[in-house]
Protein backbone atom coordinates (compact mmCIF):
# COMPACT_ATOMS: atom_id res chain seq x y z
CA UNK A 1 0.00 0.00 0.00
CA UNK A 2 1.13 3.31 -0.40
CA UNK A 3 -0.06 6.55 0.86
CA UNK A 4 0.46 9.97 -0.18
CA UNK A 5 -2.40 11.78 1.98
CA UNK A 6 -2.11 14.91 3.58
CA UNK A 7 -4.52 16.34 6.25
CA UNK A 8 -5.83 19.21 3.92
CA UNK A 9 -7.01 17.22 0.70
CA UNK A 10 -9.86 15.01 0.99
CA UNK A 11 -8.54 10.94 1.07
CA UNK A 12 -9.61 8.52 -2.33
CA UNK A 13 -8.49 4.85 -1.53
CA UNK A 14 -7.69 3.49 -4.83
CA UNK A 15 -7.95 -0.42 -4.61
CA UNK A 16 -8.51 -2.07 -7.97
CA UNK A 17 -8.08 -5.17 -9.67
CA UNK A 18 -6.16 -6.03 -13.16
CA UNK A 19 -7.27 -4.48 -17.04
CA UNK A 20 -6.64 -7.71 -18.33
CA UNK A 21 -4.80 -7.31 -21.45
CA UNK A 22 -4.09 -3.74 -20.45
CA UNK A 23 -3.20 -2.63 -17.18
CA UNK A 24 -1.64 -4.53 -14.53
CA UNK A 25 -3.27 -3.09 -10.81
CA UNK A 26 -0.49 -1.23 -9.98
CA UNK A 27 -0.53 0.81 -13.22
CA UNK A 28 -4.19 1.26 -13.13
CA UNK A 29 -3.57 2.61 -9.12
CA UNK A 30 -0.76 5.00 -10.74
CA UNK A 31 -3.30 6.39 -13.40
CA UNK A 32 -6.43 6.73 -10.99
CA UNK A 33 -3.61 8.72 -8.46
CA UNK A 34 -2.38 11.38 -11.32
CA UNK A 35 -6.72 11.61 -12.15
CA UNK A 36 -7.11 12.27 -8.52
CA UNK A 37 -4.31 14.53 -7.32
CA UNK A 38 -5.57 16.55 -10.72
CA UNK A 39 -8.62 16.96 -8.83
CA UNK A 40 -7.23 17.67 -5.52
CA UNK A 41 -7.56 14.94 -3.94
CA UNK A 42 -4.94 12.50 -2.38
CA UNK A 43 -4.24 8.84 -2.18
CA UNK A 44 -3.51 5.70 -0.55
CA UNK A 45 -2.73 3.56 -3.21
CA UNK A 46 -3.87 -0.15 -2.56
CA UNK A 47 -3.93 -2.74 -6.06
CA UNK A 48 -5.84 -5.97 -5.20
CA UNK A 49 -6.53 -8.83 -6.74
CA UNK A 50 -9.14 -12.50 -5.74
CA UNK A 51 -6.20 -14.83 -5.34
CA UNK A 52 -5.76 -15.63 -9.02
CA UNK A 53 -3.56 -13.79 -11.62
CA UNK A 54 -1.92 -10.21 -9.89
CA UNK A 55 -2.12 -11.92 -6.39
CA UNK A 56 1.99 -11.31 -6.59
CA UNK A 57 1.13 -7.62 -7.33
CA UNK A 58 -1.19 -6.88 -4.16
CA UNK A 59 1.46 -8.04 -2.58
CA UNK A 60 4.43 -5.87 -3.65
CA UNK A 61 5.38 -7.78 -6.48
CA UNK A 62 8.06 -10.94 -7.17
CA UNK A 63 11.36 -10.46 -5.57
CA UNK A 64 12.51 -14.30 -7.40
CA UNK A 65 12.84 -16.31 -9.69
CA UNK A 66 13.00 -20.08 -10.56
CA UNK A 67 13.66 -22.18 -12.93
CA UNK A 68 10.63 -24.37 -13.56
CA UNK A 69 8.91 -27.03 -15.25
CA UNK A 70 6.89 -25.72 -17.53
CA UNK A 71 3.03 -26.78 -18.52
CA UNK A 72 4.06 -28.58 -21.25
CA UNK A 73 7.45 -29.85 -19.55
CA UNK A 74 9.49 -27.55 -21.02
CA UNK A 75 11.89 -25.17 -18.26
CA UNK A 76 9.98 -21.70 -17.69
CA UNK A 77 11.48 -18.89 -15.62
CA UNK A 78 9.00 -18.43 -13.00
CA UNK A 79 8.83 -15.14 -10.88
CA UNK A 80 7.58 -15.70 -7.20
CA UNK A 81 7.86 -13.74 -3.82
CA UNK A 82 9.63 -14.39 -0.03
CA UNK A 83 9.41 -11.85 2.80
CA UNK A 84 11.34 -11.39 5.56
CA UNK A 85 8.58 -12.30 7.49
CA UNK A 86 8.09 -16.16 5.93
CA UNK A 87 5.55 -15.52 4.01
CA UNK A 88 5.81 -17.02 0.53
CA UNK A 89 3.71 -15.95 -2.20
CA UNK A 90 3.47 -18.02 -5.79
CA UNK A 91 1.20 -17.72 -8.96
CA UNK A 92 0.25 -21.25 -10.62
CA UNK A 93 0.00 -19.22 -13.69
CA UNK A 94 3.60 -18.37 -13.61
CA UNK A 95 4.59 -21.88 -13.23
CA UNK A 96 1.46 -23.67 -14.94
CA UNK A 97 -0.02 -21.61 -16.53
CA UNK A 98 -2.36 -21.21 -20.16
CA UNK A 99 -0.29 -18.27 -21.36
CA UNK A 100 3.11 -20.21 -21.17
CA UNK A 101 1.91 -23.23 -22.94
CA UNK A 102 0.49 -20.57 -25.78
CA UNK A 103 -3.23 -20.48 -25.23
CA UNK A 104 -6.12 -22.91 -26.02
CA UNK A 105 -4.63 -23.43 -29.38
CA UNK A 106 -1.15 -24.67 -28.71
CA UNK A 107 -1.49 -26.28 -25.19
CA UNK A 108 -1.75 -29.72 -24.47
CA UNK A 109 -4.67 -30.96 -22.47
CA UNK A 110 -3.86 -33.80 -21.60
CA UNK A 111 -0.45 -33.65 -20.77
CA UNK A 112 -0.42 -30.11 -19.24
CA UNK A 113 0.97 -30.50 -15.83
CA UNK A 114 0.96 -28.40 -12.35
CA UNK A 115 4.52 -29.67 -11.65
CA UNK A 116 6.26 -26.40 -11.76
CA UNK A 117 3.60 -24.78 -9.50
CA UNK A 118 5.22 -27.44 -7.26
CA UNK A 119 8.67 -27.46 -7.43
CA UNK A 120 7.86 -23.33 -6.73
CA UNK A 121 6.00 -24.70 -3.43
CA UNK A 122 9.54 -26.98 -2.54
CA UNK A 123 11.12 -23.81 -3.14
CA UNK A 124 9.72 -21.96 -0.70
CA UNK A 125 9.98 -24.58 1.95
CA UNK A 126 13.19 -24.72 1.06
CA UNK A 127 13.85 -21.33 1.55
CA UNK A 128 12.83 -20.76 4.84
CA UNK A 129 8.80 -19.97 4.24
CA UNK A 130 6.61 -20.79 6.91
CA UNK A 131 4.19 -20.07 4.94
CA UNK A 132 2.98 -20.50 1.16
CA UNK A 133 0.49 -19.10 -0.70
CA UNK A 134 -0.45 -20.72 -4.00
CA UNK A 135 -2.86 -18.28 -6.20
CA UNK A 136 -4.90 -20.58 -8.13
CA UNK A 137 -6.39 -19.40 -11.83
CA UNK A 138 -5.05 -19.01 -15.54
CA UNK A 139 -3.59 -22.72 -15.38
CA UNK A 140 -2.96 -24.89 -18.45
CA UNK A 141 -3.87 -28.30 -16.77
CA UNK A 142 -6.24 -30.54 -15.65
CA UNK A 143 -3.85 -33.12 -13.26
CA UNK A 144 -5.60 -32.97 -10.25
CA UNK A 145 -2.75 -31.53 -8.71
CA UNK A 146 -0.53 -34.93 -9.58
CA UNK A 147 1.74 -33.13 -10.93
CA UNK A 148 2.66 -30.38 -8.22
CA UNK A 149 1.58 -33.45 -5.49
CA UNK A 150 4.77 -35.54 -7.07
CA UNK A 151 6.90 -32.73 -7.23
CA UNK A 152 6.82 -31.74 -3.80
CA UNK A 153 7.22 -35.15 -1.94
CA UNK A 154 10.26 -35.52 -4.49
CA UNK A 155 11.92 -32.51 -3.28
CA UNK A 156 10.92 -32.74 0.43
CA UNK A 157 12.23 -35.90 0.67
CA UNK A 158 8.54 -37.32 0.85
CA UNK A 159 7.50 -34.68 3.51
CA UNK A 160 4.56 -32.42 3.07
CA UNK A 161 5.17 -28.90 3.62
CA UNK A 162 3.26 -29.42 7.13
CA UNK A 163 5.17 -32.13 8.22
CA UNK A 164 8.03 -29.67 7.96
CA UNK A 165 5.90 -26.94 9.99
CA UNK A 166 4.77 -24.80 7.13
CA UNK A 167 1.39 -23.60 6.77
CA UNK A 168 0.02 -24.21 2.88
CA UNK A 169 -2.88 -21.92 1.70
CA UNK A 170 -4.64 -21.80 -1.36
CA UNK A 171 -6.07 -19.03 -2.80
CA UNK A 172 -9.69 -19.95 -5.02
CA UNK A 173 -12.37 -18.18 -5.71
CA UNK A 174 -14.80 -21.45 -7.16
CA UNK A 175 -16.40 -23.95 -5.99
CA UNK A 176 -15.89 -26.55 -8.30
CA UNK A 177 -15.53 -30.35 -7.36
CA UNK A 178 -12.52 -32.23 -7.71
CA UNK A 179 -13.92 -34.55 -10.58
CA UNK A 180 -15.32 -31.47 -12.41
CA UNK A 181 -12.34 -29.51 -13.17
CA UNK A 182 -12.25 -31.11 -16.65
CA UNK A 183 -15.40 -30.72 -17.36
CA UNK A 184 -16.10 -27.08 -15.99
CA UNK A 185 -12.50 -25.83 -17.28
CA UNK A 186 -10.95 -28.10 -19.91
CA UNK A 187 -12.81 -26.12 -23.04
CA UNK A 188 -11.18 -23.08 -21.74
CA UNK A 189 -8.00 -25.06 -21.92
CA UNK A 190 -8.24 -26.81 -25.41
CA UNK A 191 -9.89 -30.09 -24.57
CA UNK A 192 -12.79 -31.57 -26.69
CA UNK A 193 -15.34 -33.05 -25.69
CA UNK A 194 -13.88 -37.01 -26.09
CA UNK A 195 -10.66 -35.31 -24.04
CA UNK A 196 -12.71 -34.08 -20.94
CA UNK A 197 -14.98 -37.56 -20.43
CA UNK A 198 -11.46 -38.99 -20.67
CA UNK A 199 -9.69 -36.69 -18.24
CA UNK A 200 -12.70 -36.77 -16.07
CA UNK A 201 -12.19 -40.32 -15.83
CA UNK A 202 -8.61 -39.73 -14.78
CA UNK A 203 -9.80 -36.96 -11.83
CA UNK A 204 -11.81 -39.82 -10.95
CA UNK A 205 -9.38 -42.38 -10.81
CA UNK A 206 -7.07 -39.43 -8.90
CA UNK A 207 -9.13 -39.14 -6.18
CA UNK A 208 -9.27 -42.65 -5.28
CA UNK A 209 -5.51 -42.63 -5.66
CA UNK A 210 -5.45 -39.85 -3.41
CA UNK A 211 -7.28 -41.48 -0.36
CA UNK A 212 -5.38 -44.40 -0.64
CA UNK A 213 -2.37 -42.85 -0.82
CA UNK A 214 -2.56 -40.27 1.82
CA UNK A 215 -6.07 -40.47 3.45
CA UNK A 216 -7.42 -37.09 1.68
CA UNK A 217 -10.80 -37.51 0.30
CA UNK A 218 -10.31 -34.14 -1.84
CA UNK A 219 -14.77 -35.06 -2.96
CA UNK A 220 -15.51 -33.38 0.12
CA UNK A 221 -14.38 -29.70 -0.49
CA UNK A 222 -15.64 -27.37 -2.67
CA UNK A 223 -13.32 -25.59 -4.52
CA UNK A 224 -10.73 -28.87 -4.71
CA UNK A 225 -11.41 -28.51 -8.49
CA UNK A 226 -9.44 -25.85 -8.77
CA UNK A 227 -6.57 -25.16 -11.20
CA UNK A 228 -7.64 -28.21 -13.13
CA UNK A 229 -7.83 -30.14 -9.88
CA UNK A 230 -4.33 -28.17 -8.06
CA UNK A 231 -7.00 -27.16 -5.32
CA UNK A 232 -6.96 -31.14 -4.31
CA UNK A 233 -3.66 -31.34 -4.54
CA UNK A 234 -2.80 -28.64 -1.91
CA UNK A 235 -5.35 -30.82 0.26
CA UNK A 236 -3.58 -33.45 -0.04
CA UNK A 237 -0.06 -32.13 0.49
CA UNK A 238 -1.71 -30.96 3.48
CA UNK A 239 -2.65 -27.17 2.67
CA UNK A 240 -6.36 -25.68 2.76
CA UNK A 241 -8.64 -23.67 0.27
CA UNK A 242 -8.99 -20.02 1.39
CA UNK A 243 -11.07 -17.42 -0.43
CA UNK A 244 -8.72 -15.27 -2.76
CA UNK A 245 -9.73 -11.66 -2.27
CA UNK A 246 -10.45 -12.61 1.63
CA UNK A 247 -6.64 -13.58 2.15
CA UNK A 248 -5.99 -10.40 -0.21
CA UNK A 249 -7.86 -8.28 1.48
CA UNK A 250 -6.67 -9.32 5.33
CA UNK A 251 -2.95 -9.22 4.41
CA UNK A 252 -3.27 -5.44 2.41
CA UNK A 253 -5.49 -4.43 4.98
CA UNK A 254 -8.26 -3.07 3.08
CA UNK A 255 -10.48 -2.69 5.82
CA UNK A 256 -8.51 -0.41 7.43
CA UNK A 257 -7.61 1.94 4.58
CA UNK A 258 -11.47 2.23 3.57
CA UNK A 259 -12.02 3.49 7.08
CA UNK A 260 -9.78 6.38 6.38
CA UNK A 261 -11.24 7.58 3.00
CA UNK A 262 -13.69 9.83 1.72
CA UNK A 263 -14.03 8.04 -1.38
CA UNK A 264 -12.97 4.50 -2.74
CA UNK A 265 -12.36 4.40 -6.51
CA UNK A 266 -11.85 0.20 -8.00
CA UNK A 267 -12.47 -1.17 -11.15
CA UNK A 268 -11.37 -3.78 -13.53
CA UNK A 269 -10.85 -4.30 -17.36
CA UNK A 270 -14.68 -5.93 -17.89
CA UNK A 271 -17.39 -4.69 -15.00
CA UNK A 272 -20.38 -8.13 -14.93
CA UNK A 273 -22.20 -10.52 -13.00
CA UNK A 274 -19.02 -12.28 -12.02
CA UNK A 275 -17.91 -8.95 -10.69
CA UNK A 276 -19.57 -9.27 -7.73
CA UNK A 277 -19.13 -12.99 -6.93
CA UNK A 278 -15.79 -13.13 -4.76
CA UNK A 279 -13.93 -10.52 -6.97
CA UNK A 280 -12.33 -7.67 -5.95
CA UNK A 281 -14.78 -4.88 -7.08
CA UNK A 282 -17.78 -6.19 -4.78
CA UNK A 283 -15.64 -6.98 -2.20
CA UNK A 284 -14.13 -3.98 -2.06
CA UNK A 285 -17.43 -2.34 -2.38
CA UNK A 286 -18.72 -4.64 0.42
CA UNK A 287 -16.14 -3.50 2.64
CA UNK A 288 -17.45 0.77 1.54
CA UNK A 289 -21.10 0.08 2.36
CA UNK A 290 -20.51 0.55 6.36
CA UNK A 291 -18.99 3.84 6.07
CA UNK A 292 -22.00 5.33 3.47
CA UNK A 293 -18.77 6.91 1.52
CA UNK A 294 -18.88 7.01 -2.61
CA UNK A 295 -17.50 4.38 -4.67
CA UNK A 296 -16.45 5.03 -7.92
CA UNK A 297 -16.18 2.20 -10.50
CA UNK A 298 -14.35 2.37 -13.36
CA UNK A 299 -14.13 -0.46 -15.86
CA UNK A 300 -13.17 -0.60 -19.70
CA UNK A 301 -16.64 -2.04 -20.49
CA UNK A 302 -19.81 -2.65 -18.88
CA UNK A 303 -21.24 -6.01 -19.76
CA UNK A 304 -25.26 -6.08 -19.90
CA UNK A 305 -25.40 -8.88 -17.72
CA UNK A 306 -23.77 -6.73 -14.58
CA UNK A 307 -26.46 -6.24 -11.89
CA UNK A 308 -28.03 -3.44 -11.69
CA UNK A 309 -29.26 -3.66 -8.18
CA UNK A 310 -25.56 -3.75 -7.49
CA UNK A 311 -24.59 -0.63 -8.89
CA UNK A 312 -27.35 1.43 -7.96
CA UNK A 313 -25.32 4.16 -5.81
CA UNK A 314 -22.16 3.68 -7.41
CA UNK A 315 -20.67 6.37 -9.53
CA UNK A 316 -19.93 3.67 -12.85
CA UNK A 317 -18.10 5.00 -16.05
CA UNK A 318 -17.77 2.42 -18.83
CA UNK A 319 -14.53 3.75 -20.60
CA UNK A 320 -15.76 1.94 -23.62
CA UNK A 321 -19.18 3.99 -23.70
CA UNK A 322 -17.66 7.15 -22.51
CA UNK A 323 -14.25 7.72 -24.46
CA UNK A 324 -14.35 5.55 -27.23
CA UNK A 325 -13.86 1.25 -27.41
CA UNK A 326 -10.23 2.45 -29.36
CA UNK A 327 -8.92 4.72 -26.18
CA UNK A 328 -10.34 2.39 -24.04
CA UNK A 329 -8.30 -0.47 -25.24
CA UNK A 330 -5.30 1.33 -26.32
CA UNK A 331 -5.19 4.45 -23.96
CA UNK A 332 -6.50 3.08 -21.08
CA UNK A 333 -4.28 4.47 -18.39
CA UNK A 334 -5.25 8.41 -19.79
CA UNK A 335 -8.63 7.18 -19.80
CA UNK A 336 -8.63 5.99 -16.57
CA UNK A 337 -7.02 9.41 -15.10
CA UNK A 338 -9.26 11.34 -16.94
CA UNK A 339 -12.20 9.13 -15.55
CA UNK A 340 -11.22 9.21 -12.41
CA UNK A 341 -10.17 12.90 -12.12
CA UNK A 342 -14.25 13.89 -13.17
CA UNK A 343 -15.62 11.95 -10.51
CA UNK A 344 -13.80 12.85 -7.64
CA UNK A 345 -13.94 16.61 -9.10
CA UNK A 346 -17.62 16.41 -8.40
CA UNK A 347 -17.36 14.67 -5.42
CA UNK A 348 -15.47 17.42 -3.99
Amino acid sequence: MSNDASPARPVALVAPDKFRGSLSAPEVVQAARAGAREAGWDVIGMPMADGGEGMLDAFGGANRTSTVTGPLGAPVEARWRLGDDGLALIESAAASGLVLAGGKEGNDPMGATSAGTGELIAQAVLAGARRVVVGLGGSAMSDGGRGAVEAVLAALDGDRPADRGVELLAACDVQTPFVDAAQVFGPQKGADAGQVVELTGRLFAQQGDYVERFGVDVSQTAGAGAAGGLGGGVLVLGGALVPGLRLVADQVGLEEAVGRADAIVTGEGALDAESFNGKVVGGVVDAAEPYGIPVVVVAGVVREDAPATRLSGLRVVDLSATYGAAASWNDTAACVARAVAEQLRALR
